[in-house]
């Protein structure tokens, strides 16, 4: 079975958190930078907890005095936009804007194989997740190891074409 195109990979840019006010506005996280630039890459599809998609394309965003508000088509009461509560916001990969040399989106490294200097395979990149202090990269092999992602102290070199994260972690960490 071949791989699935990673550009048509769907990956989550928000989260639904519920109704504003009563004609059917939702509070939208936004997990883009800037947080407004969630409304450019349309259209959406929206998965709710149960993991039912459907398409949304059309949607306005504003930015409200507490963060973003959104208004779907189609949906008009207060009763409509809070069953939206906790509903991602996805969008393919390729809807994204291109990456400057040496950048790149967390999501083109997960499954990426993690190895430390002295060639000791960790496994591959799982997920990556910010801690408040720095982002994580988590690598899931003989064991989950979660490994500071700060460059270059701990993460030494990133080959998206090789697909190797190479990084100075003991391996008995």
């Amino acid at each position: 079975m071949d791989a699935p195109d990673s550009s048509q990979r769907m990956i989550p840019v928000g989260r639904l958190h519920g109704a504003f006010g009563v004609r059917g506005e939702v509070k939208l996280e936004s997990y883009t930078d800037p947080a407004r630039a969630i409304a450019r890459y349309q259209p959406w599809t929206l998965r709710d907890a149960r993991g039912v998609e459907r398409a949304c394309e059309g949607a306005k965003v504003r930015e409200g005095a507490k963060g973003l508000i959104a208004t779907l088509p189609g949906i008009t009461d207060r009763d409509a936009a809070d069953a939206l509560r906790g509903t991602e916001v996805l969008v393919p990969r390729a809807a994204l804007p291109p990456t400057a040399p040496g950048e790149f989106y967390w999501v083109d490294l997960e499954g990426l194989r993690v190895v430390n200097l002295e060639g000791v395979d960790f496994g591959r990149v799982a997920y990556l997740f910010d801690n408040g202090a720095n982002q994580v990269l988590v690598a899931q092999g003989d064991r989950e190891r979660m490994i500071p992602f700060v460059q270059p102290d701990y993460v030494r070199a990133v080959d998206l074409a090789a697909g190797v994260v190479t990084v100075d972690w003991d391996a008995e960490f």
